[in-house]
């Protein structure tokens, strides 16, 4: 399994509530629209930021996350190069990410408190 955490940066066009609606209600059903991430995404989570409790934690300059979960590298590779992804979803992120302030990690998670549920 690999993952890919995305810390995104709103496109400056674009109030943070114009990018939360976009990314939930737009891009998110695009993205679960790619033929090739129904066989390889495990998981994809969007988180956008809510204030703390007071004097809790510092807040990043970041109007949300994207956290995607594959099977493999490969898969990764299958649903970022497939034509969906090039000709429907990055198109879709050019109008409301700004991609030049966007932090991306892929790698792989270690669990270190299991999930309860």
């Amino acid at each position: 399994m690999i993952k890919m955490t995305m810390f995104l940066k709103r496109h400056p066009d674009l109030t943070h509530e114009a990018f939360v609606r976009h990314h939930i209600d737009t891009h998110g059903p695009l993205f679960r629209s790619i033929p090739e991430a129904e066989a390889h995404v495990l998981r994809y989570i969007q988180t956008h930021p809510t204030a703390p409790p007071a004097d809790t934690v510092p807040q990043a300059d970041y109007d949300g996350t994207a956290e995607l979960w594959f099977d493999s590298p490969e898969g990764m590779q299958a649903v970022l190069h497939s034509e969906t992804y090039r000709n429907t979803v990055f198109p879709d992120e050019k109008t409301f990410l700004d991609h030049d302030n966007t932090l991306i990690l892929v790698g792989e998670q270690i669990e270190i408190i299991e999930d309860k549920s």
